[in-house]
């Protein structure tokens, strides 16, 4: 069963003189969402769009009722909930800021409190009709906090999230207070969509800023679970749009209107009225196409149609009182008797009524400042059956992308738009015809059926390399098998790494120092006469003996190159040579000082070159051409450079802390060995464990350890097990 939810239910439930009236809903995510419906066994979880508090019970369960017959649950939302929540922080706070209108964006702590509250009513409303084998479908920026809302309570479902409109750059979203939350939120989901790769790589990029999670194309290791981020064009309904053409309904229309205009050249303009498709500024653009042309007064006519939306808000208030004043001001300067320039329409038009203006159209004009996709263009390519017609498509709309054959135009250059007229009026026929047909083909097999298909088989390819990964996961049975063999030896070995196992990495690599807890934990560990514990770190011997040289156990520092075994000092596992860090550690500095929020650790015997606190593509780029740096400096002697979490070390080739484990695996026979570590120089320590160890990967990747565990918390805990038994 595919479970949709979406902040609106395909209906509009409005109630006018104690009578509740049905209609479908304008939207066009609700319009292509319900087309999906009818190719899934699904159920759709949305908010009816009447308030809670307006209806009696008796209505509310009529409602419920009679949404049920279609296998809709409604989600009731009360007056507040709305105003705060869907008038506030959808509309008022995500809506402008992800479509590049930061002056418009109001950022209120109620508005966040109310979305927080909403996302939860919905997931309570979720929970309980969700079935072990469902596939949870999550749509749009309304919902952005429920994935990880769901996840928490089902950790084992199956959740995709679709974002419909753009995701800004991380310089415009890093300005929102509550980015973390919304990254986690979404982070909750299995597979998360966009319409085009700009939006999926403007999400990678924040994630990776914000939240330190980065990617490995396009998926992310986000605790137990892999997570994929993909680009999923949305289609339409292709045959419901070319297919009605022909209806007898239809051909009425068409022919009415055709009679009303005459012979005149139609453009035709349908949005919602909405401050971000870019009105005002086609509005303006055709006052002045028909001054500086002069010759197509009288001729042509603009059918301009504004779907009311958000009649609540001031901007869009504000903007219909622009737009009618734009009209009126047009038509009276430029009409004539028997023409008027602007047919304008403020209402939402029936589908057959839709199509039919598809038709007769010349030209579609559809130039948003911002838009995630916009179906309307997809749409008015279908309806033109005898291929006529042009589309002047704005670059800033997702549907560009696709639509490479329309005039491809900027919104903001009114000029382009009037150009862009004129070459839509003198575009040959047999030239449309071949421009409409490439997309014509493009559109009818990437529908919005096949763009579900492909979601739900992506959502569930994720869900197959999770079950593989937790193949290898430390579970519950294999947890207790460990704790019993650890309880029934005598002869214990602890092999454990330090930084991302028994600490979480910090900004900068002093600030890791062990807190209280694992000091005592370590402390009970080491105590215990049956436990050889030893820790081996990357970190300097001066740094690893200051915070854990009071432990009644073995520290190995920079990989192996230093070991103090209990209450021997340090000593070199072999004789080392250092003279090669004069030269390499000039050039660590010098991309030290060309990359912000880097710095050069040296030690003994290696250089480390951190950049956890760097913006990652400009570290990522310093990284390649460092390491090509340093390599052809070095490859004439023993030295290696390597990349690590957040790191590049060039440090001698012969030692790892594989080298250095095998000196305590040799020293006796251990009946139980642990170890532990979660970068790649833990593998060279993996590889050369007897079969029988209890080996950890903290986190996920492919791994010569035999289990992972999520996290430092997860190794921590199992660690106060075995100390309890």
């Amino acid at each position: 069963m595919l479970i949709i939810v979406s902040n609106r239910l395909p209906v509009n439930i409005t109630k006018h003189s104690s009578t509740l009236h049905f209609q479908a809903s304008a939207g066009g995510v609700a319009t292509g969402l319900h087309s999906l419906c009818k190719s899934y066994q699904s159920h759709w979880v949305g908010w009816p769009a009447v308030a809670v508090d307006k209806i009696t019970k008796q209505e509310k369960q009529q409602i419920s009722d009679q949404l049920k017959e279609q296998n809709w649950l409604p989600v009731f939302l009360s007056a507040k909930d709305i105003r705060n929540y869907y008038d506030g922080f959808c509309n008022k706070t995500i809506w402008p800021l992800f479509h590049y209108f930061p002056l418009h964006t109001v950022y209120e702590d109620q508005y966040w409190q109310a979305y927080m509250q909403v996302n939860e009513v919905f997931c309570d409303a979720v929970v309980k009709i969700v079935k072990p084998d469902d596939q949870i479908w999550v749509h749009d920026y309304h919902l952005m906090l429920l994935p990880e809302l769901i996840r928490k309570q089902l950790p084992d479902a199956q959740i995709g999230f679709f974002l419909h409109i753009p995701f800004p750059s991380f310089e415009l979203f890093r300005l929102l207070p509550w980015r973390k939350e919304i990254l986690s939120g979404l982070l909750g989901a299995d597979l998360i969509g966009f319409h085009t790769y700009d939006y999926v790589r403007h999400f990678l990029s924040s994630t990776a800023r914000i939240v330190g999670t980065e990617h490995s194309m396009g998926a992310l290791r986000v605790r137990d679970r892999v997570v994929k981020v993909d680009a999923f064009p949305m289609g339409i309904d292709y045959d419901k749009y070319s297919g009605t053409v022909e209806n007898p309904k239809v051909r009425k229309i068409l022919a009415t209107t055709r009679k009303k205009i005459g012979n005149r050249k139609i453009i035709l303009s349908i949005d919602r009225l909405d401050y971000t498709k870019g009105i005002i500024q086609r509005i303006e653009a055709f006052d002045l196409f028909l001054s500086q042309n002069p010759k197509y007064k009288g001729k042509v006519t603009l059918i301009l149609v504004a779907v009311p939306s958000r009649t609540g808000v001031e901007h869009y208030m504000e903007l219909r009182k622009q737009v009618e004043g734009l009209v009126g001001r047009i038509n009276g300067e430029h009409g004539a008797i028997g023409w008027v320039p602007v047919w304008y329409l403020y209402r939402f038009l029936p589908f057959e009524r839709l199509v039919a203006l598809y038709n007769i159209a010349d030209v579609a004009l559809v130039t948003p400042l911002r838009d995630g996709m916009n179906l309307i263009a997809k749409e008015f390519i279908a309806a033109k059956t005898d291929g006529r017609g042009v589309l002047i498509l704005s670059e800033m709309a997702g549907a560009a992308s696709e639509l490479g054959e329309a005039i491809v135009v900027n919104a903001h250059n009114k000029q382009a738009i009037i150009d862009a007229m004129k070459q839509a009026f003198e575009m040959p026929i047999e030239e449309q015809i071949e421009r409409n047909k490439l997309m014509q083909k493009r559109l009818s097999r990437y529908t919005i059926t096949r763009w579900a298909r492909d979601f739900m088989e992506s959502l569930a390819a994720v869900k197959k390399i999770q079950q593989e990964l937790s193949v290898c996961r430390l579970t519950k049975p294999v947890r207790k098998r460990l704790v019993n063999e650890y309880d029934k030896s005598s002869k214990r070995l602890f092999l454990l790494d330090y930084d991302g196992t028994l600490v979480d990495f910090a900004d900068r690599p002093e600030k890791a120092g062990p807190d209280k807890e694992l000091v005592a934990l370590l402390q009970a560990l080491a105590a215990d006469t049956k436990n050889e514990l030893v820790i081996i770190s990357g970190r300097d011997k001066t740094t690893l003996d200051y915070w854990l040289g009071n432990l009644n156990a073995s520290l190995i520092a920079e990989h192996g190159a230093w070991i103090k075994e209990k209450t021997v000092d340090w000593r070199v596992i072999e004789p080392l040579r250092n003279d090669w860090k004069q030269t390499i550690k000039p050039i660590l500095e010098l991309y030290t000082d060309r990359t912000p929020g880097s710095s050069v650790e040296e030690k003994d015997f290696s250089l480390v070159w951190h950049f956890r606190k760097s913006d990652p593509e400009l570290a990522y780029l310093r990284t390649q051409e460092l390491k090509g740096a340093v390599l052809s400096l070095t490859a004439n002697l023993d030295i290696g450079v390597f990349e690590g979490s957040k790191i590049l070390e060039v440090k001698n080739i012969g030692i790892n802390k594989g080298q250095v484990a095998k000196l305590w695996l040799t020293k006796q026979k251990w009946d139980f060995i642990f170890a532990a570590g979660d970068d790649y120089t833990d593998e060279d320590l993996f590889a050369v464990l007897p079969e029988s160890t209890y080996s950890i990967k903290v986190g996920y990747g492919i791994s010569k350890a035999r289990f992972n565990l999520d996290s430092v918390y997860e190794i921590r805990l199992l660690l106060e097990e075995l100390i309890k038994k």
